[in-house]
């Protein structure tokens, strides 16, 4: 059975940083697929805070929503087989359930299409 688990959420002060991470049990290797993060605050509709594209061009491409563009980064380690979520200068809106996507098709922009979900974490800001 596939598993991805996310890791590293917790509480922080405003304006201060986490950075998530998100590992798989499976096969699917970073390198060849889109890969991508979500968040979903109490109340609100899950939505799409970054996607990295595939490599095998050579190259890749990160997309941000503008709610963490300028704060967020996202990044993978090939060696490890492992997503990244660098977030800096955190807001209290950006309390909400962080979930990866890995093996995704492709970016819509900054929304990872299709792939394997993990069952979140979760980031807590508080003043």
């Amino acid at each position: 059975q596939v598993q991805v688990a996310e890791s590293g959420g917790g509480s922080v002060q405003i304006g201060g940083s986490l950075r998530l991470s998100c590992t798989t049990n499976s096969e699917i290797r970073f390198t060849k697929y889109a890969l991508g993060w979500f968040r979903q605050a109490p109340g609100k509709e899950r939505e799409g805070v970054a996607c990295i594209t595939d490599i095998r061009s050579g190259s890749s491409t990160d997309y941000y929503s503008n709610s963490v563009k300028g704060r967020f980064t996202i990044s993978r380690d090939i060696a490890k087989n492992t997503l990244y979520l660098q977030m800096d200068n955190l807001k209290l809106e950006d309390t909400a359930t962080y979930f990866c996507v890995v093996g995704a098709d492709y970016c819509s922009n900054y929304r990872a299409y299709s792939g394997i979900w993990g069952q979140g974490t979760q980031v807590t800001v508080s003043s």
